[in-house]
């Protein structure tokens, strides 16, 4: 099978393997603006505050900070203005984080997320079906790009390589997702 730069590998384990268990434990990002990114993680997309705290003396560093979570763990993301307070996103060209994938428990926990930033008319730039899992994807206030995902089951992954396996990037209808919301 060929994808846009030439043949699919197929995975291949390491010589030396990681920790198999190994998990991503959180995400820390620069913001221009803790109130603004905090209406927008906590507000939105309703993830919970762990820890805030606003020019902390005796840290080292000058400038507020914000962790928050999904669940109690002790942060997924967080955020700090150390180097960036008013600063500009990250210009398009030049290396760096690509995005963070969010990942739903269910469809329907993922199109309720959507539902909100819908309702409040936050630009989503692309809806994929990359048949392992449905994906949204939308930049946060500091132009940081987030990837909304929902992992289908495995024994409903396509079969790569198999006659019939669909692409990896099919749209995803907006309003067959929402219709997915639990009412």
């Amino acid at each position: 099978m060929s994808g846009p730069q030439g043949p699919i590998e197929p995975m291949r384990p390491a010589d030396r393997p990681i920790d198999r268990e190994v998990r991503i434990g959180h995400v820390h990002l620069r913001t221009a603006d803790i109130d603004r990114v905090r209406r927008f993680y906590v507000d939105v997309l309703g993830f919970d505050v762990v820890f805030e705290a606003r020019e902390v003396p005796g840290w080292g560093t000058t400038g507020d900070i914000l962790f928050v979570s999904a669940g109690g763990y002790h942060h997924h993301l967080g955020f700090n203005t150390w180097k960036s307070a008013g600063g500009s996103a990250q210009p398009d060209g030049v290396a760096g984080l690509h995005h963070v994938a969010l990942n739903f428990s269910s469809k329907a926990e993922l199109a309720q997320t959507v539902k909100r930033l819908v309702e409040v008319d936050w630009p989503l730039r692309q809806l994929t079906d990359h048949g392992t899992h449905l994906a949204v994807y939308l930049s946060d206030p500091d132009g940081n790009d987030l990837e909304l995902a929902w992992d289908r089951p495995f024994d409903q992954w396509p079969r790569y390589g198999a006659d019939d396996a669909p692409a990896i990037d099919a749209p995803l209808d907006l309003d067959v997702l929402l219709a997915a919301v639990e009412r």
